[in-house]
């Protein structure tokens, strides 16, 4: 039951309507018999600043950030994590008892984990990251801090270069045109498959390792054809898991009860 009690977090997006994290944080809640509930606010381009400077006078807890908010939100942000200062970009904000917020990024671990979750230990091998957003940033910090070989792709040449320049150890690549031959996983971090979408953002090999961002279809057309193809497949539902239960452990102090969550990402269509 909501009371005057209860602790409200949110997430922030355009568009957020689609998104599963009131459906995974409130089976968190539940699980963890917090009074606490989790809502998703559309909040226009443009004004995700504004919304971050909102919380503590409004009194909520914290937020998630999804698209196109990220950035804005790192510059409201009283105080950074080192990767989220790097990055430039926060998915995750905790407001404090004295009214500052506190932005973290948790993309990054999130996928490490997702990958140890399949068996894939990306240490030392070569990946295509196609996106140059706020996810693609924090899961190139994330693959180069832990060894791997890192190039990233965007539609904007620019911004695959901004990547690299904020990012150490981070080789631009075009736009694919036969670009991911050579790389042993591929990460795509942009929309594109998303909803109903039937677009595959390059032909899969066999061999390679397709790890998809996109959770909405839960099988996308890239996925699918991965899985023709010989390749091995990893959709986005364990990243968004992962990176959820590490924005709850930011939140509440209490360890992520990782399989209610699991289990509520699954059932949510």
């Amino acid at each position: 039951m909501i009371t005057g009690h209860t602790r409200l977090v949110a997430v922030i997006g355009a568009p957020v309507r689609h998104s599963r994290s009131p459906v995974i944080h409130n089976a968190a809640f539940a699980a963890a018999q917090l009074d606490w509930v989790y809502v998703a606010l559309e909040v226009p381009p443009g004004r995700g600043a504004e919304a971050i400077r909102a919380l503590p006078v409004l009194g909520l807890t914290g937020v998630n950030v999804t698209m196109p908010h990220k950035a804005d939100a790192a510059r409201a942000c009283d105080e950074l994590t080192p990767v989220a200062r790097a990055l430039g970009s926060v998915n995750t904000v905790v407001v404090r008892d004295d009214g500052s917020c506190f932005g973290a990024s948790t993309d990054g671990e999130g996928f490490l984990r997702a990958l140890a979750d399949e068996g894939l230990d990306p240490a030392g091998r070569s990946v295509l990251v196609l996106g140059a957003g706020g996810a693609a940033r924090a899961v190139a910090e994330a693959l180069v801090r832990v060894g791997a070989e890192v190039a990233v792709a965007s539609r904007r040449p620019e911004a695959a270069r901004e990547v690299a320049a904020a990012i150490p150890g981070v080789e631009p690549r075009p736009w694919p045109s036969g670009a991911a031959g050579d790389a042993e996983i591929v990460v795509n971090a942009t929309p594109i498959g998303m909803g109903d979408d039937p677009t595959v953002p390059l032909p899969p090999l066999a061999g390679q390792w397709i790890v998809d961002l996109v959770y909405h279809p839960l099988e996308t057309n890239f996925l699918r054809e991965a899985m023709e193809c010989g390749a091995k497949a990893i959709g986005g539902l364990g990243m968004l898991v992962h990176q959820a239960a590490l924005a709850f452990e930011l939140w509440t102090g209490v360890s992520a009860p990782l399989e209610a969550m699991r289990d509520a990402a699954r059932s949510a269509q």
